[in-house]
């Protein structure tokens, strides 16, 4: 047995009336990176009024590579594109690093087009 902290990705993705919530675990790099996307772009096209807010919940992110920060700026584009607020949710420290040195994280989680800021 060991203490080693798993890195296979999954999602945990719920569709509420107003949200959506996605729960991303594991690593989210090159090889992942598009199943984040193609599940937020699959619910948001899936019907009915569009989510005010999509929450991504990274408390099992364990790694992220440029092809994930890339992922993250286009689900960002597919929410200001329906007028929704991205949030990004419990944000591991390594998260955070990467969010403010790359000087996206403002970017990332300012209101949406045409909406007035929390």
């Amino acid at each position: 047995m060991n203490d080693f902290t798993s890195t296979e990705f999954a999602l945990g993705v719920v569709r509420e009336p107003g949200s959506l919530h996605v729960r991303v675990s594991g690593d989210l790099d090159y090889d992942t990176c598009d199943e984040l996307v193609d599940a937020v772009t699959e619910k948001l096209a899936g019907g009915g009024p569009p989510p005010r807010g999509i929450r991504l919940d990274f408390a099992g992110l364990t790694h992220i590579d440029s092809s994930g920060l890339s992922a993250l700026l286009l689900v960002h584009r597919r929410a200001s594109a329906v007028g929704a607020t991205l949030y990004l949710d419990n944000r591991p420290d390594f998260l955070e690093r990467m969010l403010r040195i790359t000087n996206v994280l403002d970017h990332l989680t300012g209101p949406a087009a045409g909406q007035p800021a929390d």
